[in-house]
């Protein structure tokens, strides 16, 4: 599957009380081409990370409201979607109106790969934003069935980006990366108090390639 198929194979799926942010338009926050902002983002990362000859990824549960919903891309929040072209070589833009949002665990990952010399594809065990009823700005996980949708097009990424190590970020990442048959590193996810267990895992995964670990960007919560 080339790497354009595999976006429209995302943008095609239809869930309810799931954001697709490659198909779907916020009325509240997104610009009206913001779906087709979403996946030139995401293909321009894919085809960047294929360049650079990434063989793992950091995968992490879903897409947050503040985060990857708006921009398309997991782990990764508006705030930093300027960094993208300093680390991966790829450029992204933003899809939504007003002031570029920052999220928690955006600025921890972000912190980090701003130091690797060989930085891994971003990924999320579901690629949308599973959200309760009636509240587009919430978080929850993804259902045993939502998840089924998407598992032949994750099988189908892996294979195109040659994929032969997963760092799950989080115990619902971890689960899950164990069926790809590949190496699967766990780490805590950053949030809810796992910050200093989060970057401790990352340093020791990457000893030689950190310099002297800092704290993460700061920014501002709307």
């Amino acid at each position: 599957m080339k790497f354009e198929d595999l976006v429209n194979a995302l943008a095609s799926v239809r869930l309810t009380n799931v954001f697709n942010p490659y198909a779907d338009v916020c009325p509240v926050h997104d610009r009206p081409d913001a779906p087709a902002a979403r996946r030139a983002n995401l293909l321009g990362f894919l085809k960047a990370t294929k360049r650079l000859g990434t063989d793992t990824i950091w995968m992490g549960r879903d897409l947050g409201y503040r985060g990857g919903r708006r921009t398309g891309l997991a782990l990764t929040d508006e705030r930093h979607l300027p960094v993208i072209a300093s680390v991966y070589g790829a450029h992204a833009g933003q899809a939504t109106v007003g002031p570029a949002m920052a999220e928690r665990t955006a600025a921890e990952i972000w912190a980090i790969l701003s130091q690797l010399t060989a930085p891994p594809f971003l990924w999320n065990v579901f690629p949308f934003h599973p959200h309760e009823p009636d509240d587009p700005f919430s978080n929850r996980k993804f259902t045993s069935r939502e998840l089924a949708v998407v598992h032949d097009i994750n099988q189908a990424l892996m294979r195109e980006l040659g994929i032969r190590r997963i760092v799950a970020i989080g115990q619902d990442a971890a689960h899950y990366s164990a069926s790809f048959g590949v190496e699967v590193i766990a780490v805590r996810h950053p949030s809810y108090g796992g910050v200093n267990e989060f970057r401790a895992g990352i340093q020791m995964l990457y000893p030689a390639s950190m310099r002297t670990p800092r704290h993460a960007l700061k920014f501002e919560l709307a």
